[in-house]
């Protein structure tokens, strides 16, 4: 295993970035790891690099937009942001919030094993995490006496709907 991260680490310091973004050999430096290297095993190692580049490339990537979905999601965690997205005055709605909330967390546990520095800001996003997970289950959570209050006003409310006798 060893030789193979030696060779590796050749091909990666020996190689140039193609017109494609991928990382290609010389002809000069391909010739000179021949001398200590069969074609097969240059041409792994060039692929294990292409490999290497290119899941940092998309690591980094999706990092920088994470931390961005993270800011903008994090806005909706804020008590008046919360219930104007619930009042369906968000410019998308609690489902959607949901869903890319839902994907976000998981790319955010991904991300935090292959960063090599500090995890953004989350405490908006965690604020809206929390709501998520209360949002139905409000009436539950509320004192009793909250409870009775808003039942009796249902109930007088749908007794003059009903009667007709209401001005």
């Amino acid at each position: 295993m060893g030789r193979i991260a030696d060779l590796c680490g050749e091909v990666a310091a020996a190689a140039d970035e193609g017109p494609e973004g991928d990382y290609q050999l010389s002809a000069e430096a391909r010739e000179e790891l021949r001398g200590e290297w069969s074609d097969a095993d240059i041409d792994d190692a060039l692929a294990l690099v292409n490999s290497q580049m290119l899941q940092m490339e998309l690591v980094e990537a999706a990092d920088n937009m994470s931390a961005r979905l993270l800011e903008l999601l994090g806005t909706w965690g804020e008590a008046r942001a919360w219930t104007a997205a619930v009042e369906g005055h968000a410019s998308i709605s609690i489902d959607v919030i949901r869903q890319l909330a839902h994907r976000l967390d998981y790319l955010e546990e991904i991300l935090n094993r292959c960063r090599d520095q500090k995890a953004p800001d989350r405490r908006g996003f965690d604020a809206l995490q929390r709501r998520l997970m209360d949002q139905g289950i409000e009436d539950e959570m509320r004192p009793e006496w909250e409870k009775q209050q808003r039942d009796e006003a249902d109930r007088q409310k749908q007794e003059g709907d009903g009667t007709g006798d209401e001005p």
